[in-house]
């Protein structure tokens, strides 16, 4: 029997382009899914952001200046900063409504609280300063406003309830100190204090050896890896540094107040200061309070009948209505703002030396700038990214005069790109110099062997291929080319400010060693050329303009521009910048050492910590 097989080609054709047709399909109706989730996924992510940039902003209104009124300033709402910043809106939120911590540029806050003494609306300043949040410049320069509101005849009087070397600081340039009359508030006004961190026994523990390379008998910088405690150098430097932060500040608490320094001294020394009833009987306040009491007294100053009569304006409202650009001036001062640790590509939220020879080459080809001030708020970083940025500020030097204003720091990196600058005020309290540099590579052979039982054979091309790899320390030829690099960038460092400061380098070096100063004692080593804050020397740097008489008569521009609402909530949801040693003592050390451990073997110009004031 012959059996056929017949294959329906018709059908067989219909079939498969019925099947190729629902596969199509298939396929079509899957990436529309998918476009239409991703699609989704963006909107919702945009009207998330959105809806939290308008929870952020509910009840923000135009502040209005009362006809008569009082400038409040309560300084646990606000952030002395260096450039004025838009709140947090995830802290805004977060907040519950309640009233945010502000960040409020030093120069804005100046300006506000000067505008204030001449403005016939503002009848007194009424200062809340516990919870003061800024570095040592920032308080410094706004007590210095504080004075001069003062000098032109107007009063400030402050109420304080939990005093700290900060809040009391500030509190002690008033007219009236009221203090409140209940126990329980807590006195840490002791004195300025620092603690030096050593690493080097839990490193030997863990079996890692940090090789430290370094110019400068007092770069200290790194030290914490390699020591257990202290050099005799480097504590002679950090005593010499807190006493000079503190006799500036004791001096005036001391003059402010009526009473002698060594009285001040003993007060503290002795553990004086317990009670309400200690600060009024050493005449640190005025008058003990309650809060009914504390309310009559402003309604008397005020001449009031009750507390509702009391009209104020917050001080972050005042200087929204004060501090308007003056558009119709031609001429501009930029002030062009270096705060962070410097550092090599473009990152923003630090000095980086990409970006910021970026923004100079803007300034010097804009010909509507007529003046510059660099206000350096840095410890330094990277000799490569201070490099290029003094590169290029040589180049606008040539145009535009360049004047420098110091804030907490500029150290090391922070003094290398801004020596060479026309004029350099500082703040007494400022940190600089430290004009030395190091470079620290870790070794991790002994972890590798005897904590974790692992054996490394290395494969090389060349004999030293792999000294940077941190698997095994650096022989002598390796130590002494690591050293040779270091000994290249310090004779480059003490020729730049050599040249700066027109000193030969042997003078540099006298004074250099990776010592840190004060700004007062900076001064009187040629350092710096005066002790002022940045509204002095924004008012120098537009009387260096024809025509100008100060600042109000040229427009001030600020870069980098201050991130906006949108764009810190973009950067939020980029990613997270949460820190591992956030509140703990080691925090400091992993701001000044975070971009460290990523580059074996690079030179660095840094100050070995960052300070916080309490």
């Amino acid at each position: 029997m012959i059996c056929s097989i017949f294959v329906d080609s018709a059908s067989f054709a219909d079939n498969y382009y019925i099947s190729g047709h629902i596969m199509k399909d298939f396929v079509k109706m899957t990436l529309a899914t998918m476009t239409g989730l991703l699609v989704f996924g963006f909107v919702a992510l945009f009207m998330m952001i959105a809806m939290v940039g308008a929870v952020a902003s509910m009840g923000e209104k135009d502040p209005v200046m009362p006809a008569e009124g009082v400038l409040k300033i309560d300084m646990s709402t606000i952030v002395l900063s260096e450039q004025t910043k838009e709140a947090d809106p995830f802290e805004t939120l977060a907040g519950g409504g309640a009233q945010t911590v502000t960040p409020l540029g030093i120069y804005s806050a100046i300006k506000a609280v000067n505008a204030a003494a001449y403005d016939p609306a503002v009848k007194f300043i009424y200062l809340k300063p516990d919870g003061v949040t800024g570095g040592f410049a920032q308080i410094e320069e706004f007590r210095k406003a504080l004075e001069n509101f003062r000098a032109g005849g107007k009063a400030v009087v402050s109420y304080t309830e939990n005093p700290s070397n900060g809040s009391y600081y500030l509190a002690s340039v008033s007219d009236k100190i009221f203090m409140t009359s209940h126990d329980g508030g807590m006195n840490m006004f002791n004195g300025i204090s620092t603690q030096l961190i050593f690493l080097k026994d839990i490193l030997d523990r863990l079996g890692i050896n940090m090789q430290l390379i370094r110019h400068g008998k007092y770069k200290s910088a790194g030290e914490m890896y390699v020591r257990n405690a202290a050099s005799r150098d480097n504590m002679d430097q950090n005593v010499a540094m807190v006493e000079s932060l503190w006799d500036g500040w004791a001096e005036k608490i001391a003059a402010s107040r009526g009473i002698s320094v060594e009285s001040l001294n003993s007060m503290l020394d002795n553990l004086e200061l317990v009670l309400p009833e200690d600060f009024l009987e050493k005449g640190l306040v005025d008058e003990l309070v309650t809060h009914e009491e504390l309310e009559q007294r402003l309604c008397d100053i005020y001449v009031a009948d009750k507390i509702a009569d009391v009209k104020a304006i917050s001080l972050q409202d005042y200087a929204k209505l004060k501090n308007k650009v003056n558009f119709k001036a031609k001429d501009k001062v930029a002030v062009i703002y270096a705060e962070g640790n410097i550092v090599d590509g473009n990152e923003k939220q630090q000095v980086a030396g990409d970006r910021f020879a970026k923004i100079i080459s803007g300034v010097r080809s804009d010909s509507t700038v007529k003046a510059v001030v660099l206000r350096v708020n840095s410890p330094g970083g990277s000799v490569l990214a201070s490099e290029k940025i003094k590169a290029e500020l040589d180049l606008l030097k040539e145009s535009k005069p360049v004047i420098a204003s110091y804030g907490d720091y500029a150290a090391s990196g922070g003094y290398w790109i801004s020596a060479g600058c026309d004029k350099i005020f500082s703040n007494a309290a400022t940190l600089t110099g430290s004009i030395g540099v190091f470079s620290l590579i870790p070794d991790l052979s002994g972890m590798m062997k005897d904590k974790l039982h692992v054996n490394v054979t290395p494969v090389n091309s060349n004999d030293h291929a792999d000294m940077y790899n941190g698997l095994r320390p650096l022989d002598a030829k390796e130590t002494a080319y690591m050293q040779a690099t270091v000994e290249r960038v310090y004779e480059q460092f003490t020729g730049i400010v050599a040249e700066g400061r027109d000193m030969t380098v042997a003078q540099v070096d006298d004074i250099a060693q990776g010592r840190v100063w004060t700004g007062s004692e900076a001064l009187g080593i040629g350092l710096v050329d005066q002790i002022g804050t940045i509204e002095d020397a924004i008012t120098y740097a537009a009387l260096t303009i024809e025509g100008a008489s100060g600042a109000d008569d040229v427009q001030i521009v600020e870069y980098p521009k201050p991130q906006t609402t949108m764009e810190m909530l973009l950067e939020s949801f980029g990613g997270s910048t949460s820190k591992v040693f956030a509140g703990t003592p080691l925090e400091s050390v992993e701001d000044a050492f975070k971009g460290c451990a990523s580059e074996n073997g690079k030179t660095y110009a840094r100050l070995p910590y960052e300070i916080v004031i309490w």
